[in-house]
């Protein structure tokens, strides 16, 4: 759980900030002219008298508002009252019993800060948030703190994943990564860690993961998490998270220009680990199994080459055409771990696996790959509702094409035409007949453009979707 104190109250006490909430077309505060606040999403309007200073934050047209608008909105306060040095508020949602989770997740998510490396600590451009009162009526209090208590926890471990996703190369290696993992397992009830180390990989015959890894001085690992919170008959659903805990690109070097952002290309695998660290403290009544195989991409004197051929766990082959594909060679791995080993009923899949598919849905909204009309339809209504938005897009037989090779089962790379569908058509060949999703959150990982309710830097992304939509009854 995070440090800060959440109370749940009727009135504030004390002299939080208080932040309330604007519909448009309501009634302005005296002596504001609408040209200076019309009441638009995650618009800001400071008031100060002798009792305190209030924030007023709209939530922009009444028919419109959804549960995602109260998270931006208090997300948008917050940080506005934490840049002038307010470290307590208070929420009034009297008027929005049914949206305290996503307030409160807003007002955790809008407090994080990555606090870097070697800066000078009395320069603080911000305050910390210590204190939050949640303002709801009478009748309201227990469900609100059923609602908060729940939000607290997934907030909180979002934030704790994009603080380690904001690590750089130098500072989480797959190794370091493994130990973390580890570390945050630690003491939580119905969860176990392991680790594949590099000797281990070799012996299992995980040769996806061995290749890519191979030109790094700090070897891969496949790190294992189960959450059993069902019966052991059960069918686990396997949750399987990219971690290229930094990608140069290998032989097939990327330009410079950005590289430094391949430090978030790990953010599928930490999205793993956040859900099944939240999965744990909720205690949710299901078995899931987290996948996350970790590798650095280097061009070093072992590392692989365009023209190799590499066999994967379960014995099909890959023709490698191109070093910088890297994610989906890791991935097979761990998908065919999955699929033999765990027998699940489901297999999710998350990876900033393409360039492709930010050009197609931009920053905003992750590709949803899947042929099951119920697993689509449940990421989608869980999408809207916690914010991280899915876009379906398809991946039938016809993406087969591109990935077909004269020398392997497959081949890594295809042609530029459909080229995010013809990946996760090859990512989808380890699923064989396993019900099978895969999110490209290369678009939405990381933000270097922050909307007004988050900072810069990682995101988090598939954390809070995978469990609103776990936590609905996910189809499986």
């Amino acid at each position: 759980m995070s440090t800060l104190k959440i109370d749940v109250r009727t009135a504030p006490l004390g002299s939080p900030d208080l932040i309330t909430y604007f519909v448009k077309g309501d009634a302005l505060p005296a002596g504001v002219p609408i040209s200076e606040f019309d009441g638009t999403i995650c618009s800001t309007l400071l008031l100060r008298d002798k009792t305190g200073r209030t924030l007023v934050v709209g939530l922009g047209d009444k028919e419109k508002i959804e549960p995602d608008t109260l998270r931006r909105a208090t997300g948008a306060a917050i940080k506005h009252l934490l840049k002038i040095g307010g470290t307590e508020a208070a929420l009034d949602l009297t008027l929005y019993p049914d949206h305290v989770a996503p307030a409160v997740e807003g007002a955790i998510l809008a407090s994080y800060k990555f606090l870097g490396f070697g800066k000078d600590p009395s320069k603080k451009t911000r305050g910390v948030l210590d204190k939050l009162q949640l303002l709801v009526t009478e009748h309201e209090v227990t469900n609100a703190r059923v609602q908060a208590h729940d939000a607290e926890i997934i907030a909180t471990i979002t934030n704790t994943i994009r603080d380690i996703g904001n690590l750089p190369g130098n500072m989480l290696t797959p190794p370091i990564l493994a130990e973390k993992a580890e570390e945050l397992a630690k003491d939580r009830a119905n969860l176990t860690v392991k680790i594949w180390n590099e000797r281990h990989l070799a012996r299992d015959g995980f040769g996806g993961i061995l290749a890519v890894g191979n030109g790094s001085a700090h070897p891969p690992r496949l790190i294992v998490l189960e959450y059993l919170g069902a019966g052991k008959k059960d069918k686990p659903v396997a949750l399987v998270g990219k971690a290229v805990t930094f990608d140069t690109g290998g032989i097939s070097i990327k330009p410079g220009a950005q590289m430094d952002e391949m430090k978030w290309d790990k953010m599928g695998g930490l999205a793993v680990i956040g859900i099944l660290l939240a999965a744990a403290d909720l205690k949710l009544p299901i078995n899931i199994i987290g996948l996350i195989p970790a590798a650095e991409n280097m061009p070093g004197p072992d590392a692989y080459r365009p023209g190799d051929i590499i066999t994967t766990l379960d014995g099909k082959t890959i023709e490698v055409l191109n070093t910088d594909a890297e994610g989906r060679i890791i991935l097979a791995d761990a998908i065919a771990h999955a699929r033999l080993t765990y027998k699940p009923s489901a297999i999710i899949e998350y990876s900033t696996l393409t360039g492709a598919v930010v050009m197609a849905l931009g920053y905003r909204r992750a590709g949803l790959f899947t042929s099951e009309d119920k697993l689509r339809d449940a990421l989608v209504t869980a999408g809207k509702t916690t914010g991280e938005l899915v876009w379906p897009l398809p991946v039938d037989e016809e993406y087969k094409e591109g990935t077909a090779s004269e020398v392997a089962t497959v081949k890594n790379i295809g042609g530029r035409e459909g080229s995010a569908c013809i990946s996760a058509s090859f990512v989808k060949t380890w699923a064989e007949d396993v019900p099978f999703v895969h999110l490209d959150i290369a678009g939405t990982a990381w933000t270097t453009k922050p909307p007004a309710h988050l900072e810069g830097g990682a995101t988090g992304f598939g954390v809070r979707l995978t469990l609103q939509a776990l936590r609905a009854g996910l189809p499986v």
